[in-house]
């Protein structure tokens, strides 16, 4: 049986019900597709990391510029609103730290910062980015240390943020300017260990292998005198841990 079922277009007639209701049913199905494509493109824009930088207003840049005041960073208002003032800072800030210093508070910069990721890690409340802060000078100050010589050195960091004598907040230690010479060196680039960021979580955890220090130093390469007159209470490694 033989049909031809390639009519030409000048034989269908477009007036008919028929084709009137084709035609509304195809034009309905592109508006729901181009619709749907913008919801899910309206709702992957809404996982994009939002970076504060130039022109960026709210709490979020508040935070960030009384952090880098604590700091000793920034000396502007804090206003809430990101100006060329705050980009210099961050700047500043980054460069001190060894990032990339291109004046946005990303991610990376928040978290070295002491402002990223708030989710409670341990026994004593510290957010993820106090951990691999205090996991990063760990790593950075000990170095070629036993375990317990790792966990020690985070111990003396938090030590130092429960005493009234220092900063109250783990990058607020860190960064106080003379603190800790590795922040300053080459060693500062590199990323925090397995083993550094093990022992971060224990000396949070509560354990303090030195009893309470407030200071340590190599006596094989320390040069400053008055380190060496405080009073001592343990030695591990080759690190003297003192009050």
């Amino acid at each position: 049986m033989k049909g031809n079922f390639n009519l030409p277009f000048k034989s269908r007639n477009i007036h008919s019900p028929v084709f009137k209701t084709i035609s509304i049913v195809l034009s309905v199905a592109i508006i729901i597709c181009i619709g749907g494509l913008a919801i899910a493109k309206g709702r992957s824009s809404s996982t994009v990391e939002v970076l504060s930088k130039i022109g960026s207003r709210g709490d979020e840049v508040r935070r960030i510029q009384q952090k880098l005041k604590t700091l000793g960073f920034f000396e502007g208002a804090v206003d809430g609103i990101y100006g060329v003032k705050t980009q210099s800072a961050v700047k500043r800030f980054q460069k001190s730290v060894g990032i990339t210093a291109d004046g946005i508070a990303g991610s990376k910069t928040l978290l070295y910062l002491g402002l990223g990721d708030s989710t409670s890690s341990g026994s004593g409340g510290y957010s993820s980015s106090d951990v691999y802060l205090l996991a990063k000078v760990i790593a950075a100050e000990a170095r070629g240390e036993s375990y317990t010589g790792q966990v020690a050195v985070g111990a003396v960091v938090l030590n130092r943020v429960d005493s009234a004598s220092f900063p109250d907040t783990v990058s607020g230690v860190v960064y106080q300017k003379g603190a800790f010479s590795a922040v300053t060196d080459s060693n500062w680039s590199v990323s925090p260990t397995a083993d550094s960021r093990k022992a971060a979580q224990d000396a949070i955890n509560g354990w303090d292998p030195t009893g309470g220090a407030l200071y340590y130093y190599n006596p094989a390469k320390t040069s400053n005198q008055w380190i060496r007159t405080r009073p001592v209470i343990t030695t591990i490694g080759k690190h003297v841990f003192c009050r």
